[in-house]
């Protein structure tokens, strides 16, 4: 810094100089110019206007009213967010005569300087919302004499006094013009799938609103017919009109309806009713991606608190669920924002401050629209989840929760009427299924069957015997015991324990594993983790508290009981180690990270494990005599394992069943599928989902390398 620019006293020192300055006892000091200008270029510095004010001549404020000044001066700074205001000042150098050099000796006597005078130079930085502004102005300040009560007694002194007018604020800035601030909304970056098909878009509809000062009187007629055609409230569109910001001209917005309705000739000749075009949001898929995507929505007082260093504001658009929320900060972009002076008549005269907006950045994922909306048509009148992957890439392409909601409507505006449907459906359509994790069943006994291999402690081929339907350890079990479905083998091997899903089978081999060896072996197919996706999905557990209690829990965890839970997406996942040579490879859900296949659990299982148990799960699907031969595609071979999962609160009583069906072609894999359904009992457990996966897989059918 230019060593003439003056230095800002400190904050005693500031405190002494205004008192010196201002007190009574100013007759004992003589005050010089930079005195007085250190002291308000200090206040200003520090927001102290009523400080900078008491530094003003008699004859200003005769013009400018404390209130006046004080409020002025908040009300420009803190609309246009200033911070970090910064000002050096320095007296004001003559200019050398025409045609001399600056440093040359002046060769005639130049007229003396007004004593009662002072001119300096200020150089004024600050931050803002739209940037910094920087300029000059040159102070000039008076001697003026004032009247001072002295020991009781008036005395007229003579004091330094700053001549201030609008144009100390900003240099273009008269006493009747505004500083007003313009902002640009960014474009919110969109959600694509794999083909560059829109999942989130912004699109052009037409928000239908009403203009007050134009609808008769009384209204409630008018009312009453417009939300007869918008299918609204009539209560929810009176509730708008009475909100405190609105004005007799103002455009009062209703709802979103698309471009092309027909209902809009009937709807503009309701008296006071217009519309205009509007980017909103929009989701093509609705209900078939709606837990997946998600959708926006105006910002609520919590997440303001939240959020609010990070430059949102009141009535701005947030994500609120799925991946809307996600990549909130990569969708948001950046506002654009502009500050400029206008005159008495609203025409700007000068702009200050700008930045442009920022669009916010596209997603592209690896979702394929049509598998999602195959998908959803299998499970929109269940309530359930399903998941689709690629099996060897592990790029996602489905993710599916059911029952659904149409997103769009949070866009449109959520009725008071649909608010409570939604509330009190028992089916709970709001709820994310797929992120939530359930007992797995039977679709668990691959992974026991694959870690017991792994380990040497079963052999496939050996038989055990299991006679009847019920079996326990010994008598320490007491009334407990492990109930399987069918006791039609009684001579049972890894192959005949898959295909008739055997649980007796599977929880020996638990047992014989013994809890810390299969706590240890189960757990590291990410188990207690979350899933690297960028979606909020319950981590799956084998247990509560990452023991075993007893060896009831560990037989009942053996096929997938017990206090083991999973996501969809996680089961899915798990599979993979039978397409990928026993490597779990990474569930991704963007396109850029997911068609190389990043491994995410290597060396999980052997090749040879892998494949002894996929054939053994082809099994499941193609005998005759497998519990998923309903799902057998002709030409096509799959492998994969059905599951009924039980949530009974006793061993021997009705309760309900959630049903299992994972899948995947053996042959160049291009599909795994991981379905969940509840409440099957009465619906032929598993076996209602069979049909359901055929249908996925049967497009496959002839397809070369399947």
């Amino acid at each position: 810094m230019n060593n003439k620019w003056g230095k800002l006293a400190g904050g005693c020192m500031f405190v002494l100089l205004l008192g010196m300055l201002a007190a009574g006892c100013a007759d004992k000091v003589d005050p010089k110019p930079e005195d007085t200008m250190k002291a308000f270029v200090e206040a200003w510095q520090q927001k102290q206007y009523e400080a900078m004010y008491e530094l003003l001549p008699a004859e200003t404020k005769q013009q400018v009213a404390l209130d006046t000044f004080v409020t002025r001066h908040k009300s420009i700074y803190d609309g246009i967010g200033m911070s970090g205001l910064a000002i050096q000042w320095q007296p004001v150098t003559p200019k050398p005569a025409a045609g001399e050099a600056a440093a040359a000796p002046p060769k005639k006597q130049e007229p003396e300087a007004d004593p009662n005078k002072a001119a300096y130079t200020l150089h004024v930085e600050m931050n803002t919302s739209a940037g910094p502004i920087a300029y000059d102005q040159t102070a000039q300040l008076v001697k003026a004499k004032e009247k001072v009560m002295v020991k009781d007694k008036e005395k007229e002194v003579e004091r330094w006094r700053v001549r201030w007018d609008s144009t100390y604020i900003f240099p273009k800035l008269t006493d009747k013009d505004k500083v007003r601030v313009e902002e640009t909304l960014p474009l919110r970056g969109e959600i694509l799938d794999r083909q560059g098909l829109g999942l989130a878009i912004n699109e052009e509809k037409l928000e239908i609103g009403i203009i007050p000062k134009k609808l008769p009187d009384p209204a409630d007629d008018t009312v009453i017919k417009l939300a007869d055609l918008l299918k609204v409230n009539p209560k929810d569109i009176q509730a708008q009109l009475k909100a405190t910001w609105v004005k007799p001209d103002f455009f009062v917005p209703i709802t979103i309806v698309p471009k092309g309705d027909n209902r809009l000739e009937s709807l503009t000749a309701v008296p006071g009713v217009t519309y205009r075009t509007k980017k909103v949001r929009s989701y093509p898929l609705e209900a078939a991606a709606a837990h997946l995507i998600g959708y926006i929505g105006k910002i609520n007082s919590e997440e303001l608190t939240k959020y609010k260093d990070k430059g949102y504001k009141a009535d701005d658009w947030i994500g609120k669920s799925g991946l809307e929320l996600s990549f909130e900060s990569k969708l948001r972009g950046t506002a654009g924002s502009r500050i400029y002076i206008a005159d008495a008549d609203g025409r700007e005269k000068a702009t200050l401050a700008q930045h442009d907006a920022v669009d916010g950045e596209n997603v592209q994922l690896t979702i394929d629209t049509e598998q999602q909306l195959k998908l959803y048509q299998q499970l929109e009148k269940d309530t359930g989840a399903g998941a689709v992957l690629q099996p060897i890439t592990g790029e996602v392409l489905a993710l599916v929760s059911a029952p659904s909601f149409n997103p769009n409507t949070f866009v449109t505006g959520v009725s008071a009427d649909q608010w409570k449907q939604w509330s009190e459906d028992p089916n709970k359509p709001l709820l994310n299924r797929f992120a939530r994790a359930y007992a797995p069943g039977s679709s668990f006994k691959p992974i026991t069957a694959a870690i017991a291999l792994q380990a040497q402690m079963l052999d496939p081929n050996a038989e055990r015997s299991i006679v009847g339907k019920q079996w326990k350890k010994d008598a320490s079990w007491g009334n407990y015991y492990v109930t399987r479905v069918s006791e039609s083998q009684s001579a049972v091997n890894l192959s005949k324990a898959l295909m008739y899903s055997d649980n007796i089978y599977f929880a020996q081999v638990a047992l014989e594993m013994g809890a810390q060896k299969f706590l240890e072996a189960a757990g590291r197919f990410g188990f207690g983790e979350k899933l690297p996706v960028p979606l909020a999905i319950d981590a799956s557990t084998l247990s509560n508290n990452g023991k075993m209690r007893n060896d009831v829990q560990l037989a009942d965890s053996g096929y997938g009981q017990g206090e083991v839970v999973m996501s969809p997406l996680h089961v899915a996942a798990a599979y993979t180690v039978f397409t990928n040579n026993g490597n779990m490879i990474k569930p991704t859900l963007l396109l850029n990270e997911g068609q190389k296949g990043e491994v995410w659990k290597p060396g999980l299982l052997s090749a040879d494990v892998a494949k002894t148990v996929t054939d053994k799960m082809t099994d499941v699907i193609e005998n005759p005599s497998g519990t998923g031969h309903d799902a057998k595609v002709d030409g096509l071979k799959l492998a994969g394992k059905t599951g009924t999962a039980e949530l009974k609160v006793k061993k021997d009583t009705a309760g309900q069943e959630n049903g299992w069906f994972v899948a995947f072609n053996t042959d160049n894999p291009q599909l795994l599928v991981a379905l969940m359904v509840e409440q099957v009992q009465d619906r032929r457990g598993s076996h209602y989902l069979s049909p359901k996966i055929k249908s996925l897989f049967s497009p496959l059918a002839g397809k070369k390398g399947n």
